[in-house]
């Protein structure tokens, strides 16, 4: 839980350069689909701290109602809603100068000191389940709709989500999570949140089919010994470490497949394990790229 809560941490932080000729999928390229219950909510100021609610309330069709997001909801429609966790920790002085009626937290909503506040300022707080699987993201959606008082924008949205059931390719990615400013060298494994991706378009995660925990520290013997043929990073995990060029010095990247070709595929950072609206559209991108990369 540690390395999960440190992954969460630094996941939208810090650089904003992006390697414009690699195989990537930019926030602005998947749109967010929005429904229209004709519903009136319960609630008028929202502020949105769980990972990725802010989007999902848009997606309900109430972005009127947000006055306060999280930093991991990116997306063009959201712009203009102030981020109220600029340094990953929440500012108690900015949410309650926006008078909001109902905050939605998770478990890595922090202080504590900030929500003490927020409890003793009567605030109605809704804590919403985190989830890093496809399978969660009906529950997580109508959570928030519930909170909300929109059951049917919930039932929309989620009937939305389509299944992925596509044909096993046999290529083997290894999802690594990568800060290199903050000397973050991960290999995804079970339970990363990209094992549930990568199964669903039929590629295998060889880092969830050898290693039991979400994180495991990246070494040269551990990524040679699975040798993928597809490497897949965050955009700003690729940027954090020096590109293609910066990836290849690591320790046992140049020793696989994927390394010895240069076959890299990244996803926008509020994408990848966002498992919210966009999740699905997303992963039916990212399989044919993988596949193209496998490819050349």
């Amino acid at each position: 839980m540690l390395i999960m809560s440190l992954v969460l941490t630094f996941l939208f932080s810090g650089i904003t350069q992006v390697h414009a000729a690699q195989p990537n999928i930019s926030t602005a390229a998947v749109a967010l689909p929005i429904v229209h219950s004709g519903e009136i909510p319960k609630f008028h100021r929202v502020v949105a701290l769980a990972n990725g609610s802010a989007e999902i309330v848009a997606a309900l069709g109430y972005v009127n109602i947000l006055v306060g997001r999280d930093i991991a909801s990116t997306m063009p429609i959201l712009a203009s809603i102030p981020i109220d966790s600029p340094g990953m920790n929440v500012s108690t002085e900015k949410v309650l100068s926006q008078k909001p009626d109902l905050i939605l937290v998770d478990s890595n909503t922090s202080p504590a000191s900030a929500l003490n506040a927020f409890k003793q300022a009567h605030i109605s707080m809704v804590s919403i389940a985190s989830t890093f699987s496809l399978s969660g993201i009906k529950g997580k959606e109508m959570a928030i709709a519930n909170a909300l008082g929109t059951p049917k924008a919930g039932s929309l949205l989620s009937s939305q989500i389509g299944t992925l059931r596509s044909p096993s390719t046999g290529i083997k990615v290894a999802f690594l999570y990568l800060r290199g400013t903050a000397s973050i060298y991960l290999i995804g494994g079970k339970g990363s949140g990209a094992d549930s991706l990568l199964n669903a378009i039929g590629v295998r995660d060889v880092g969830a089919e050898n290693l039991k925990l979400p994180f495991n520290a990246l070494s040269s013997e551990e990524l040679i010994k699975l040798q993928p043929d597809v490497l897949l990073l965050m955009t700003k995990g690729l940027t954090s470490v020096g590109g293609i060029s910066g990836l290849l010095a690591l320790p046992g990247i140049a020793q696989t497949p994927a390394g010895q070709h240069k076959r890299v595929v990244t996803v926008d950072d509020s994408l990848l394990l966002s498992f919210g609206p966009r999740t699905v559209p997303m992963a039916q991108m990212l399989r044919p790229l993988i596949i193209a990369a496998a490819r050349s």
